[in-house]
């Protein structure tokens, strides 16, 4: 019990069984309750937690007593008349004071808010042409949740119990409801889309105006110029600011859904149930990101104004780089299902009852350990004085005793005092490193997917959901059973996350060669950055008088080459085919053509699209990989810091990972993939979209990218394992001094020295 009570020191709302530090077993930690305070509910966070609360059913039934202060409020729901107890409940029966349906509605809830919060991602290269992004404002686009949800996460831990919990739930989950409606606003407020700008009028007239015909120079060019007034570039601000308002209030939303529904539950269901339903909670919403791209991959298929089809319909195909899918679609069906699930938050108490037969379990564990103490002759009462100076130099226990101004000064030394520990903070660097090859793949592989294989956005998102997410729950749970099933230590663990992140590098490698190079595109030079002039564009099309800002891309199949419009390949007519569920153009009489064509509308297909799913394979299995650390490189942190500052430790390690990995990377991926840009589109004398990459350079800079991130977690695993053998080699020597000079004091020494010796 010596080593249950010592685990046990300083945490005051600890309702889990303590760490065995002793046996060496691992078992779940008070701090899982704890640092849920400090956690997001994104989409990678959740899975390391869930795995550590699954594997709770082991040791249930060694819990110890819990603290004085749960033990009272706990009597007092029973004693206390004001208060709701087990026998009143039976009297006057409520639906909304039982933790089960809780558990219910808030397992959907965070299903809800998660696939909210990752559809952006699953749709992030549509919401670029759709409104003339760069992948760099893109990247900040999809960071910016992380803003909001960072300056308020560390107050949460401060308010902890002090608020109606459920209704604070509730009300965060509006507001991430409002976020999506609010997403969806630019759709509604902005012009419908045209995918051909060389003419206002219906259809007909905008294959006509793509046509190498020179009478239709001079008014191509007039609607162009014209549509570049103050009132378009205000309103393209204004759709911008609305968007990064939105995931700014969806930020905020989040905020208390995750720690406020862990805590809750943890609080008010059965000691026996509580990592039940909390590894349920998990369980249910770890697939929320997937789902997410599922999602995603449904409704980018339908074409982006499905509520105002021009008459006549459109004549795309899913594979024409203009075509842009309902992206505010799935951002409607989010937002509603989050505020369905947000009803019932505020019918529940705020404090409901504990499960039955809780006392009566408490008694008998309460009575197991009091006869164990008395068997040690060490009973708790001895040890609170040092038990009560003890939890004193931990922030996350004296936080509700403290104002806001006390809680802002005391945390700074706290965080410092924290990232003095070298264990500690190597292992965070390596899961900054890890989370930022998430981050990256997460929002830009759809991207990558589609510029590099020639696949569909749809396609491709339902790609990265059915194989990428779920591979990466599993290798968690793998890493989480090996670390149960085999007892690792800090040093196996260790040896552990170096060998996952040794393969995950080494399964990297073979995807700088899986692509090809970018298809010859007439007129479009190969270097990025230079700009397409008249000397570039062949000579059959200079009769023709073709805009430079169109954009109609046509192919020429038989000699692999793509013209950016009909008129740069010197088709004269066009005609509409119908297929089985959509129509196709083509070009006829083109100049520029072998043969005349005719010409199918749309980019050339790429060499290596059978090469996708062997991408995809490697990619999953990487992602196996480095889920297979987090279990193991967790365990690391709450065993590599004072027991005092376990809590604040875990929660300092999420807002690291959002400070250092969720916020940036994306913005560096996405920059780095402007940097492989050969041709940009314009919009009004600025640089909008890019349509056209350099693919070998864009293979190697976003894998590169990644490697460089994987491999800087290989070297901090690679540092903690080093510091973890040399540490235990100097405890060797030292017990091995130590041990050697007691016999030679207890030789040297008389009887009446001996129980001095043995005392000190």
């Amino acid at each position: 019990m010596r080593g249950q009570a010592i685990c046990t020191v300083g945490f005051r709302d600890a309702t889990f069984p303590p760490l065995h530090l002793c046996s060496g077993r691992p078992s779940p930690h008070p701090t899982l309750v704890k640092f849920a305070l400090f956690s997001n509910s994104s989409k990678c966070h959740l899975l390391q937690e869930a795995l550590l609360i699954l594997l709770a059913g082991g040791s249930e039934g060694e819990r110890p007593q819990m603290p004085d202060k749960e033990t009272k409020a706990m009597v007092g729901t029973e004693d206390t008349p004001g208060k709701a107890s087990p026998g009143s409940q039976d009297l006057r029966p409520s639906v909304f004071h039982s933790i089960k349906l809780f558990v219910l509605c808030h397992s959907l809830l965070q299903l809800a808010q998660l696939m909210i919060s990752g559809y952006l991602k699953s749709s992030i290269s549509t919401v670029e042409k759709r409104f003339g992004l760069s992948s760099q404002t893109s990247g900040l686009l999809a960071a910016f949740n992380e803003v909001g949800n960072t300056a308020l996460i560390v107050f949460v831990s401060y308010f902890g119990s002090r608020v109606h919990r459920p209704r604070l739930i509730g009300c965060g989950a509006v507001l991430v409801a409002l976020a999506g409606l609010l997403m969806t606003l630019p759709h509604f407020i902005s012009e419908p889309y045209r995918y051909d700008h060389t003419s206002p009028g219906d259809m007909p007239e905008d294959f006509k105006g793509s046509l190498c015909l020179p009478t239709t120079s001079a008014p191509t060019l007039a609607p162009s110029n014209s549509s570049c007034s103050s009132y378009t570039e205000v309103r393209h601000v204004t759709v911008v600011g609305i968007m990064f308002m939105a995931q700014t209030l969806l930020g905020v939303g989040t905020v208390p859904i995750q720690p406020f529904g862990i805590s809750y539950i943890d609080d008010f269901a059965h000691n026996r149930n509580s990592p039940l339903y909390l590894g349920i909670l998990f369980a249910v919403t770890t697939m929320g990101p997937g789902m997410a791209y599922g999602l995603g991959g449904l409704m980018l298929r339908l074409y982006v104004d499905i509520d105002r089809m021009p008459e006549g319909g459109i004549n795309l195909t899913r594979k024409d780089p203009r075509w842009v899918g309902a992206w505010w679609l799935g951002f409607l069906i989010s937002a509603g299902l989050v505020a369905l699930a947000a009803i019932p938050y505020f019918f529940f108490p705020r404090e409901m009852p504990k499960e039955k037969h809780e006392l009566h379990f408490r008694r008998k564990v309460s009575a197991l350990t009091v006869s164990s103490v008395n068997k040690d002759k060490e009973p708790p009462s001895e040890k609170s004085p040092g038990e009560s100076t003890e939890k004193q130099n931990g922030l996350a226990q004296i936080a509700p005793d403290l104002t806001v101004i006390q809680f802002i000064r005391v945390f700074p030394r706290v965080l410092l005092r924290t990232l003095r520990h070298p264990i500690f903070l190597l292992v965070v660097l390596s899961q900054v490193c890890l989370s930022s090859t998430v981050a990256g793949m997460a929002v830009f592989l759809p991207k990558f997917l589609e510029r590099q294989f020639s696949v569909t956005a749809s396609y491709a998102n339902l790609l990265i959901g059915s194989c990428t997410f779920p591979s990466a729950i599993v290798g968690i749970v793998v890493g989480g059973v090996l670390v149960k099933r085999l007892r690792l230590g800090p040093m196996r663990s260790s040896f552990l996350c170096l060998l996952g992140a040794l393969f995950c590098l080494l399964l990297g490698l073979p995807l700088f060669f899986m692509g090809c190079p970018t298809h010859q595109i007439a007129g479009i030079p190969r270097q990025p950055g230079a700009q397409p002039g008249p000397g570039l564009f062949p000579d059959c099309m200079e009769p023709c008088s073709c805009p430079s800002d169109d954009f109609n891309p046509v192919c020429d199949s038989s000699a692999h080459v793509e013209y950016i419009t009909p008129c740069h390949a010197g088709c004269t007519g066009w005609v509409v085919r119908e297929a089985q569920d959509e129509s196709q153009v083509f070009y006829t009489n083109c100049s520029c053509v072998i043969g005349g064509g005719p010409v199918p509308a749309g980019s050339c297909n790429s060499a290596c699209s059978h090469l996708v799913l062997p991408f995809m394979l490697l990619v999953s299995l990487g992602a196996a990989l480095a889920g297979a650390t987090h279990t193991p490189s967790f365990m690391l942190i709450i065993r590599g810091v004072k027991k005092e500052d376990k809590t604040l430790a875990v929660g300092i390690q999420f807002m690291l990972l959002r400070v250092l990995a969720w916020m940036p990377s994306p913005v560096i991926h996405g920059s780095a993939i402007d940097t492989t840009c050969v041709h940009w589109a314009q919009r009004c004398g600025h640089r909008a979209v890019c349509r056209y990459y350099d693919h070998d350079l864009l293979r190697n800079r976003f894998i590169g990218l990644q490697f460089f991130f994987k491999t800087g977690s290989l070297v901090c695993f690679a540092l903690v394992l080093a510091i973890l053998r040399q540490q235990n080699k100097e405890a060797k020597t030292k017990g091995t001094i130590c041990s050697s000079s007691l016999e030679q004091q207890l030789l040297a020494s008389g009887p009446a020295k001996k129980t001095e010796d043995s005392r000190v």
